[in-house]
């Protein structure tokens, strides 16, 4: 059974608006520190936003003030809204979760975090999402 699944991708223009889901199975995530990273071919993958156990919030400065991200913690989903869309937005989304429950500060510290993770951190298949001019 895959733990995180995402959804919600697509072609969207320039401008536009975006809102990925991904779908949590198994255990409560409610405390854990979830994520949302991207990746275009050929690059690394760099964290986008993560929200903390405590329900704070970080976001890379690409993004900063035009997503939000959110959990539903009844329904075990995490939400990333993405708003006036460019087409660097284009890239291979991903949902993570860490279950060590670390609390992140910044992106950077996010990234390290889910790269050490090991067999505590959870990530989806990735949902494609393409911004055209």
């Amino acid at each position: 059974q895959v733990p995180l699944v995402e959804s919600g991708g697509g072609l969207v223009q320039a401008g536009g608006s975006l809102r990925l889901s991904c779908a949590a199975s198994g255990p409560t995530y409610s405390t854990y520190s979830m994520a949302w990273f991207r990746q275009v071919p050929g690059k690394e993958r760099e964290g986008v936003a993560g929200i903390n156990g405590d329900g704070s919030t970080i976001f890379a400065e690409s993004v900063e003030g035009r997503c939000t991200i959110s959990k539903d913690n009844a329904k075990n989903i995490l939400y990333l809204q993405m708003n006036s869309m460019t087409p660097q937005d284009t890239a291979m989304y991903y949902c993570a979760a860490d279950r060590r429950r670390i609390y992140w500060a910044d992106i950077a510290t996010m990234l390290s975090s889910m790269k050490n993770a090991k067999n505590f951190g959870f990530w989806g298949q990735g949902t494609q999402v393409t911004v055209s001019i």
